[in-house]
């Protein structure tokens, strides 16, 4: 018998304190926030300042178009016509698919196919959305397999097309659309004059400005083993995202083994390394929510060590509940939860001013 568990908004999480949900200092623009259903999943923006429905109703149509458009879940995308003439022909795509594709290439690369965005065929085998979801068929796993190869894709800059060299490939954006689409609700946020924002896609965050209390944005790193709101630790950040990658964020239990939705390329089967989730800090959602899953699936000392190189903010947990770091984020990052040690050394810095500096 199987166990279904959905759980897509928990990676990070909003602490009170800060100025964040808390009583708006006196003078201050009080905040405006929307929520709505659309990436599949939550998504939440919350601005403090210039505040006008005119602009979250811009910052939603963005957001639909970019899942009409990249989405494995909508009919009808530019995925779908991409994957209807592999094989055949090139198709024609927008500006923003061939920049998340890019982005795409350019971390399978990094990570030699471990990241790979043609993974669409072995997604669809194992149906992690499904209601009642089972193990493939060994053969269903190896004809999947056989499909994924980022090489097999081929873009053309000055066309603007997109071409997938073997029949019943499929390209799938999901683990950076909601990075992308996120910097893309910051930008319009930036050009319409906001410099205090919170934007929550589904748990991937982008902490824009300061807060109303004029210090960095708080946000709680989730408990891996926890329901939401249950965090080990706690970032300090200002224009930048937060975003985590899991193994309870989207699994399933059959026969008391947890099968997740971060997929190896090389055996065909969910990632088995010992880690449950990897929390990034990057100034670029897209970079965040791709290099998480990325160094999810390189593991613990590969993973820190390309962080390292990266520049970027990781901070990684175990199954023995060893929280992990690298160097760029000992300046903002607190272990807070007693159940968790800190393997390597954190130096605990005061609050600082958040800087000036636009997303």
């Amino acid at each position: 018998m199987s166990k279904v568990h959905d759980m897509r908004a928990i990676g990070v999480s909003f602490l009170l304190c800060a100025g964040l949900f808390m009583a708006t200092p006196a003078g201050a623009e009080q905040p405006l926030s929307r929520t709505d259903k659309v990436l599949w999943t939550i998504c939440t923006i919350t601005l403090h300042d210039h505040a006008t429905e005119k602009v979250l109703d811009e910052c939603f149509a963005r957001l639909r178009e970019i899942d009409s458009r990249m989405s494995t879940n909508v009919p009808g995308s530019l995925l779908d016509a991409v994957a209807a003439q592999a094989g055949k022909s090139p198709v024609r795509v927008t500006d923003d698919v061939m920049f998340v594709a890019r982005k795409a290439l350019s971390m399978a690369g990094i990570s030699d196919g471990l990241f790979d965005p043609t993974v669409g065929p072995l997604m669809k085998v194992w149906k992690m959305e499904g209601e009642n979801p089972e193990v493939p068929r060994q053969a269903d796993i190896d004809a999947a397999r056989k499909l994924v190869n980022w090489r097999d894709v081929v873009l053309d800059e000055s066309a603007k097309t997109i071409f997938l060299r073997r029949p019943s490939m499929h390209l799938d954006f999901g683990a950076l659309v909601k990075g992308y689409a996120a910097d893309e609700v910051v930008r319009i946020l930036f050009e319409r004059g906001v410099k205090s924002a919170i934007v929550d896609l589904g748990g991937d965050i982008y902490a824009m400005g300061s807060s109303p209390a004029k210090a960095l944005w708080r946000i709680g790193v989730q408990n891996p083993e926890s329901e939401r709101g249950a965090v080990l630790g706690i970032v300090r950040v200002t224009n930048e995202a937060v975003v985590t990658s899991g193994v309870y964020e989207h699994y399933f239990i059959k026969d008391g083994k947890r099968y997740h939705h971060i997929m190896d390329t090389r055996t065909g089967y969910p990632v088995d390394n010992g880690l449950t989730s990897v929390t990034v800090v990057a100034p670029k959602s897209v970079d965040a929510d791709g290099f998480g899953l990325l160094l999810f699936c390189e593991g613990t000392e590969e993973g820190l060590k390309l962080g390292e190189r990266l520049g970027l903010g990781v901070i990684m947990v175990d199954m023995q509940r060893r929280v992990f770091v690298t160097s760029q984020v000992q300046r903002y990052f607190s272990l807070t939860n007693p159940d968790f040690t800190l393997e390597n050394e954190v130096s605990h810095v005061p609050e600082a001013t958040p800087s000036s500096m636009a997303p």
